[in-house]
């Protein structure tokens, strides 16, 4: 028992670490532009077609919880834990070679003007809504998707169940908005 709350704690001190580093270095990688390397537009409907796959998997993994396949189950969210950190790794690469792309910018000159800022008119609040959302979710996120992943690896799956209950339908939106977010923005995409 000792040796299993040692563990515990341990995993948890990595759990509080990972959460708050995640999200600043990024944050911070954002700040960064790697000179000379041209933009890789390739990169989003890549990325967004995991956001994708993660969000199929999940849906998965819980039908094969419900079926009482265990081991499915595990390796199935091992994958989407995987897809997620390659999802991280891309989005990073991306921004670092790449302006942000302005919602509703037609002529991709890098600003609004107002004639395209009337063109999306109240629609650019729904887009906002789902990118915000979908942001500040996936921040939240991760400390859920670790603290159920601990659970399970440490055999406490009632807790792992309870904790499940919330992470599922939050990583699910986060997963499902990437996609929302990336085909709303993609028209205005630089070529």
């Amino acid at each position: 028992m000792e040796v299993l709350a040692k563990k515990e704690k341990l995993y948890n001190r990595w759990i509080i670490i990972l959460s708050i580093a995640i999200p600043v270095a990024v944050a911070f990688l954002f700040t960064i532009r790697i000179p000379g390397v041209p933009r890789l537009g390739f990169l989003p409907p890549i990325y967004a077609t995991i956001n994708g796959l993660t969000a199929v998997l999940l849906i998965a993994a819980v039908i094969q919880i419900k079926k009482g396949n265990r081991v499915a189950h595990e390796n199935i969210m091992k994958i989407c834990i995987g897809l997620s950190l390659v999802f991280l790794v891309l989005y990073v690469v991306y921004h670092a070679t790449s302006d942000s792309t302005i919602f509703g910018d037609t002529n991709l000159d890098g600003e609004l003007s107002s004639a395209e800022n009337s063109s999306i008119e109240s629609f650019k609040y729904i887009y906002y809504f789902i990118l915000i959302s979908h942001i500040l979710l996936s921040i939240g996120v991760i400390p859920f998707v670790l603290v159920t992943y601990v659970r399970a690896v440490l055999g406490k799956f009632e807790m792992h169940r309870k904790i499940a209950r919330i992470t599922f339908p939050i990583w699910l939106y986060v997963a499902v908005t990437g996609v929302i977010v990336y085909f709303l923005i993609s028209p205005y995409y630089p070529a």
